[in-house]
């Protein structure tokens, strides 16, 4: 039979090694994300329309997405919306005011940073507007007897380069969302970053559950 102070010391060792392996868990489940995003920009640079357009989802998902996916914003919602409503069994209606506190400068953060794509939209657009005016200068051109193959040449340079540029926000907006996810989980226990995970997990099913409900019904 143990005494007091082995059992204490066994307790102390069981939870440390648990601690352990939920770290490596939130490790493993982070790591996914950053091959997804790999994955993602790689695919991205053959055809980046395709996820700004995509057509495996609802009207729905794409109502809550912001440049490819959820807002930045929207994991720190997540965490004060659990907190607030007071989720019965949820680790993370614990949270410490030191911790709350963190988390909202997280999200001060994203607000500074535009959620990602604020400059970097502003650059596409000027981009834009520089291709239009270059088509512009042709078709007059064109109005004077030149070929019209130059403008079919010069609409496909301004294409590249616009498709370059929304390559270059969702890269940006991607990596804001990569940053306040480490944000939040540097903050959280492990226990609780188990949990945040899991939810933001549930939180996309439901969405595209929700999603192709809505989208059976009005059909």
């Amino acid at each position: 039979m143990k005494t007091k102070v082995e059992e204490r010391d066994y307790r102390a060792k069981t939870g440390c090694e648990c601690e352990q392996e939920l770290q490596a868990l939130v490790s493993k489940v982070t790591q996914h994300y950053k091959d997804y995003y790999t994955i993602k920009w790689a695919l991205a640079h053959e055809d980046v329309l395709a996820f700004f357009c995509p057509t495996w989802i609802s009207p729905l998902e794409n109502a809550y997405s912001c440049v490819t996916r959820l807002k930045p914003s929207a994991v720190l919602k997540l965490v004060n919306s659990i907190r607030t409503n007071g989720v019965s069994s949820s680790r993370l209606v614990e949270l410490t005011q030191e911790q709350m506190r963190k988390i909202e400068a997280e999200g001060e953060n994203n607000v500074r940073r535009g959620e990602g794509g604020e400059g970097n939209g502003e650059a596409t657009s000027d981009c834009s507007r520089q291709e239009d005016g270059r088509v512009g200068k042709v078709v007059v051109r064109v109005k004077n007897g030149e070929e019209v193959r130059q403008v079919v040449g010069l609409v496909q340079v301004a294409l590249k380069g616009v498709m370059a540029g929304l390559e270059k926000v969702m890269k940006a907006v991607d990596c804001v969302r990569l940053r306040t996810l480490k944000g939040v989980l540097d903050v959280l226990s492990p226990l609780q970053c188990v949990e945040f995970l899991a939810r933001i997990g549930m939180l996309q099913i439901l969405l595209r559950q929700w999603g192709k409900k809505r989208v059976c019904t009005i059909n």
